[in-house]
């Protein structure tokens, strides 16, 4: 039996596919999407097999880990109950693994009524960014046991960093962590747009931009300091930097960013109510 199943390989569920394939490997995953084609290409880049139904991903596979949609959560997993439990039958158990926003483990737990046993869930929420290596993912398991959220673990191992959180604390997570990159790209595409206008070729400016990115956030994880002061570090008395400084402050941009983070959080726990 191969280690894991996506079912659902979009944006998310696709970059959490390729991530895990370099944690165990291809021959231990299988895929499934609605459409088949975006599962068909996916597995050609991979080398993964790929399911001809949500349900043979189910017989296929350990962990189940579902990248749909906050609204299509229920129906899938009332679709998927009843062959987990054909699979109990046959001395196998399944972990479910939902990386849906806003909907909790107890909000799911009704819908798998039909597999006919307590079916451990495990809760992730990752971002984007685990394609390369370098996302953040919060996991959470409520009663699913450590062996469960080991196993967990390990599929994510390739992902970046993955932290064990509480619960209640996932939807305030999705609003930094998961939201955070589009938050981001928009300030690395003006940081370079900024560039170009004082004469730097756009290919440039948008590589110094990343970079610099990158090397501001490793600094904050690799030297424990806190964000304020790495910056003071950079801003010489009556120099260009604390200039620049001033002008974002004058524009709202500390404000702007608290502003969008509650902002996702609300819709976040909004899509819990869908």
């Amino acid at each position: 039996m191969k280690k894991a199943a996506f079912i659902g390989v979009g944006n998310m569920g696709g970059a959490l596919a390729r991530a895990a394939c370099r944690s165990i490997g291809p021959e231990q995953m299988v895929l499934f999407n609605r459409t088949p084609s975006k599962a068909e290409a996916l597995g050609a880049e991979l080398g993964c097999d790929v399911a001809d139904s949500a349900a043979d991903a189910v017989w296929a596979a350990e962990y189940l880990f579902l990248g749909v949609k906050p609204g299509g959560m229920r129906p899938l997993l009332e679709e998927l109950a009843p062959q987990i439990r054909d699979r109990r039958r046959v001395g196998e158990d399944k972990v479910v693994v939902s990386m849906a926003a806003g909907l909790t483990i107890k909000d799911m737990r009704p819908h798998l009524a039909g597999a006919g046993y307590y079916v451990p869930v495990v809760r992730i929420m990752p971002n984007t960014c685990v394609a390369v290596g370098k996302g953040m993912t919060a996991l959470c398991a409520g009663e699913a046991a450590d062996a469960y959220i080991k196993g967990v673990e390990e599929i994510l191992s390739a992902t970046g960093r993955v932290e064990r959180i509480p619960e209640e604390l996932v939807d305030q997570f999705a609003a930094v962590a998961g939201c955070g990159p589009a938050f981001v790209y928009p300030f690395i595409e003006a940081l370079a747009d900024g560039g170009v206008m004082t004469g730097l070729p756009r290919a440039q400016a948008v590589e110094y931009a990343a970079q610099m990115v990158l090397g501001a956030a490793s600094m904050v994880l690799e030297t424990g300091r806190h964000p304020g002061a790495l910056k003071d570090e950079v801003c010489s008395p009556g120099g260009s930097t604390i200039a620049g400084v001033a002008a974002l402050e004058e524009r709202g941009f500390r404000s702007a960013a608290i502003q969008a983070v509650e902002a996702a959080f609300r819709r976040n726990q909004e899509l819990g109510k869908v």
